[in-house]
């Protein structure tokens, strides 16, 4: 027994209406890939120790990708929750590392604590916001704007079209680092060892 809205509901309708969006969506980021952007993998490059990501979250979620990411290509990074960050967490981070902040609103409190302490420690961040003229993107060197027009979701609340910016800012940041590093096939498989294709490559390499 179907219900009243289950009846009304076109659900194909929905989902091309979410995809659409987020193609849009996708499509304005590429005006972002600037100066700034550059600059930002500049300073990755130059890492001496680890990129480190936070986030709270759905923003969280998303840079647990991006550092995973970072590190599957080359670019030693793992993820600190800024909650735990701030009740001894910051221990992990060193003088050498690089912070990235992630955060859609640019003011999630937990996140403007730790910059406090990082900024003790001369430790340079990276940000990628959706409001660039934010607390988090205005304490940054470099702010990569992930701003969105409008989320997929039908009451323009739920993160997603957001979510996806991020992500795929993420992605291009990382590819284009790992491209500046010179990381190859050989390099891939040395990292992923464990997967089919890292097996693969392995074995295609002798």
């Amino acid at each position: 027994m179907q219900s009243l809205s289950e009846r009304r509901t076109d659900f194909c309708q929905v989902g091309v209406d979410v995809i659409t969006t987020q193609i849009n969506t996708l499509q304005s980021l590429t005006a972002r890939i600037d100066e700034k952007f550059a600059c930002a993998c500049k300073m990755l490059l130059s890492c001496r120790g680890h990129i480190i990501v936070t986030g709270m979250g759905k923003s969280g979620h998303i840079g647990k990708k991006i550092a995973s990411t970072l590190s599957s290509t080359g670019s030693p990074s793992f993820f600190i929750h800024p909650a735990e960050a701030c009740h001894g967490d910051m221990g992990a981070l060193t003088k050498n590392d690089i912070l990235i902040a992630v955060s859609n609103s640019g003011e999630t409190e937990e996140i403007i604590r730790m910059i406090l302490l990082i900024k003790k420690l001369n430790i340079p961040l990276i940000s990628i916001t959706g409001n660039p003229r934010s607390s988090i993107a205005v304490a940054a060197e470099i702010n990569i704007d992930v701003s969105v027009d409008k989320e997929a979701c039908p009451l323009g609340l739920a993160p997603t079209c957001s979510t996806t910016a991020t992500m795929v800012m993420g992605d291009a940041i990382a590819m284009a680092t790992a491209k500046a590093r010179n990381f190859s096939r050989h390099d891939f498989a040395l990292l992923h060892p464990g997967g089919s294709l890292g097996k693969l490559l392995i074995a295609n390499n002798g």
